[in-house]
Order: structure tokens, then sequence, then C-alpha cells
């Protein structure tokens, strides 16, 4: 599991860890962390550190502190130093006489020409993308040159993925202690290059945010036993499509059949187009252990959702399932219920607009839980899942080949298969999100929904073989 902590969280552990070690220790183990980090890469990248040219982008605080220490420990081994403060008069003073000491330089300007640069201007506490001052030396990055960040790019918002203005795209981030939220949410995430975590021994809670690996996914996939059958193996039930929209039931029952339930039951208007591509299928009602609403159900079909949602039944709603919800309803269900909006139905379910979702998607998700009880699967470039108040998940698979018609559906059927087999709202949706970006990664792209769907059985085995 990779866990991600708030500023909040972050900065009084380092309080902490400060209060027992000596003055200036903990700054000197996140400069050793990233001069070899840095050192690595110019190990790979020219095949050493003499002799490299270096350029530190050096902003005011701690952040451009760690810089300046890693410089110097550059410069010791030979490496060509060369510091371009934002604001000369406020840099960190013992980095700076550390750099000095070392043969380091100061200039007024980034040079023309280097080997590497670090992006040390902003820390975590940054805010609302870089100033002017900054924004001019990010601009004067020679092209092509690899830029390390310290910590998390500058103009990044730790907490939250934000890119409010300008900021650093990243080659490679060294981030200290533990991940931050913005590493792994877009539009931050798509900023860091590589991420680097370097432990300086910070004693932390439980994360605010997580992101399942392969172990933690294939450690919550349901199991079939030698005493299971179809039906304790969970059946789930897809109430999808219309006259208008019949693939979409094709493709929700397409994921659903690859999600490890013992069978699936669709009941809905196309029928024959499900059992013309999965004879497999269960057509009609009958009793199952989730249900599966929404996917290409068209208007007029309200009736249909709250019938379900009436039920001590798990529930997926997905797509046109979704207008309307009463929450107030929803929040006296006991049975498990997992929404899966985008940004545009999140929006609606909240009375706000879809830019206001997209610009804060970490906090959209949690209040959706929040008003809604339900574990919540806000798709995206970042597809989070949240639930109750524990940690956030964050979905580390995927690819933008995803942005096509139907995928989502593929997905539906899959987390509603995954709830019939015993997964809690929270792990259907963040398993199903993993398993299904999995899959399109195999694919490639362009793709279609229905590969999504036929990929599924490789990336369920790829979680348990690695």
């Amino acid at each position: 599991m990779r866990t991600a902590y708030s500023v909040e969280t972050v900065r009084a552990a380092e309080r902490a860890l400060m209060a027992r070690l000596p003055e200036g220790a903990l700054m000197q183990r996140a400069a050793a962390g990233l001069a070899a980090a840095c050192a690595g890469l110019l190990r790979r990248a020219r095949g050493g550190v003499y002799g490299a040219r270096v350029v530190l982008l050096v902003g005011p605080g701690d952040n451009g502190g760690d810089a300046l220490y890693a410089g110097a420990r550059l410069a010791r081994r030979g490496a060509g130093v060369t510091a371009v403060p934002m604001d000369p008069g406020r840099m960190h003073p013992g980095g700076l006489a550390a750099l000095r000491a070392a043969g380091g330089r100061l200039a007024g300007s980034v040079p023309a020409r280097a080997d590497l640069v670090l992006d040390g201007l902003l820390g975590i506490g940054g805010r609302g993308g870089l100033r002017p001052a900054a924004a001019a030396l990010v601009e004067r990055i020679p092209p092509g040159v690899p830029v390390v960040a310290v910590d998390l790019p500058s103009g990044v918002d730790a907490d939250t993925g934000e890119v409010a203005g300008p900021a650093v795209t990243a080659d490679v981030t060294v981030t200290f202690g533990a991940y931050k939220p913005g590493l792994l949410i877009d539009p931050g995430a798509s900023r860091t290059g590589a991420v680097h975590l370097v432990d300086i021994g910070l004693e932390l809670p439980s994360p605010e945010v997580e992101a399942l690996q392969h172990a933690d996914v294939a450690g919550l996939l349901p199991e079939p036993t030698a005493s299971s059958d179809k039906y304790r193996r969970g059946v789930v039930g897809i109430v999808a499509g219309s006259a208008q929209y019949p693939g979409a039931a094709v493709l929700a029952v397409a994921g659903a059949l690859r999600g490890g339930a013992g069978a699936v039951r669709y009941v809905g208007p196309a029928a024959q187009a499900v059992l013309a591509r999965y004879p497999e299928t269960l057509i009609g009602p009958g009793r199952v252990q989730a249900w599966v609403v929404g996917p290409g159900l068209g208007e007029g079909r309200a009736g249909e959702v709250a019938e379900l949602l009436a039920q001590d039944t798990a529930v997926l709603v997905d797509a046109d399932g979704l207008r309307g919800l009463d929450a107030a309803a929803l929040r006296a269900r006991s049975a498990p219920t997992l929404l899966t909006p985008h940004a545009g139905e999140a929006a609606a379910l909240l009375g706000v607009s879809r830019e206001s979702v997209e610009a804060g998607r970490l906090d959209a998700v949690r209040r959706l839980a929040q008003r809604y009880g339900a574990a919540v699967l806000l798709k995206g470039s970042t597809t989070l899942v949240a639930a109750g108040g524990g940690a956030v998940r964050v979905n580390p698979t995927g690819t933008p080949w995803l942005a096509t018609a139907g995928s989502g559906d593929v997905l539906s059927g899959l987390a509603g298969s995954l709830l019939a087999g015993g997964l809690s709202g929270a792990d259907a949706g963040a398993v199903g999100a993993y398993l299904h970006g999995l899959a399109a990664r195999r694919v490639g792209g362009p793709l279609l929904a229905q590969q999504v769907a036929e990929a599924l059985p490789d990336a369920w085995r790829d979680t348990r073989h690695p």
C-alpha cells in the first residue's frame, strides 16, 4: 500500500522528530537522500557525478535549504554546482554556507547548459502556483535537461494535487518522509515524473490517502474454494440498457462476467442483445447478492432505481441511475451502496459546477461520500474512492485511452460483481478501478471498451503473479 499524508500531518511528525534530534539533522537526512537520488540519475545519464553541471533553483524556505545542502554534497563529489536564487536576500543561510564551502557558486540567471536541474523553489506549504519571479526561472530551464523536484514540483498543491497557475513539470520527484496527496492526484500527479521516497524517520498516524498495489488487490480478490458453487460465489444483477443504448447492457454484463461472481443476471429491454453475446447470462428477476443499475438506462426509469435501493441488497448506481438520488434515503440504507459518477454527474449530485469538481477532486469525493452515506468512486484522470471517514483511495492504474465510450459500463459491471462476491463498497470500487486500469494498459490504445473487458482475466492474474 502506498500511503499519503496531508501537509499538516507531515509537519506535526517533523516537529516531533526534530525535538528528539540535533538541530539541522532532519534537513541533512533529506539532503543526503536527495543527493543520492541525483547521483544515481547522473550515473545513468553520463556515467558519474564528477564534472556534471548541476543547477539549483532556490526558493527562500527549507525546500531551498534542502536543495542547497544536496548541491553541496554533489559539489564535494566533483560536480559543478550553480545556485540560482528566486530571492538572493532570503536564501537558507546554513545551506548557502555549505554550498559555498564545497565550491558551489551563485548566479543571477539560469545557465544555458546543464546536466541536471533541481527545483527547490517552493515546499509543501506552497499554494496558488508559481509567482512571477519563480515562473521566470522555470521558463529558462534549458530544453531537454532532466528536472528533479525537491519534495514536490513547485506550484503543485501538496494536499490536493491542484495546479492553480504556472508549475514545474519534473522528470523525478524526491519526496521526504511520506507521500503527499498531490503526488498521487491529478493534475499534480501528471507533473511528478517518477516519485522516489526518502525515509527520514517520521512516525505517522493513519493516512489520509492511499493507493493499492498488486499485493493489496490480490489479497482482496474473491477466490473460489472446493465447496464453492455459482450461488455461493455470488450473483450480480444488471439493470441497464434501453432501446437507445442496448450496448451499455452488453458491456456492463461483460465486465460483470469477469468480476469473480458465480453468475450474472440481466433484467431489462436488451436481453436479446445480451444473450446473443453472452449466453451464460441469466435473464429475468431473481435472487442476487448485488445490483448494478444505471448504465444506458435512459430517462423515465427513476422508479426502478428507487425500487432497488429500497431492497436490503448491495447496489452500485452509475450513469442515468444517479439522476435525482435522494440523499436521505441512501443514508438510511444498511446494505452497501456504491456510486460511480464522473465529474459532471458528481457536480449535479453536489449542486456545484463541473469545473469546481475538477479543480478539487479530493474534496468533492469526500463530500459526496458524506452527503449520501455511500462509497463513492469518482471517475476521471485520477479515479478516487471514498467511504465514511477513512482514507481516500487513489487508483494508480489506467491510461488516457480509457476515455472512450462504454469503458465506464464495463467498470460498473466489474465492480458490481466484486460487490456480489462479498467486497465492501469501497473495496469493490478500488479493486474494480485497479483491474479496469490494468486491463486497459494491457490492451494499449486506441482501445474499445469490449477489449478492456476481455483483458480483465489477464489483469486479475497479473496481480497474483506480477
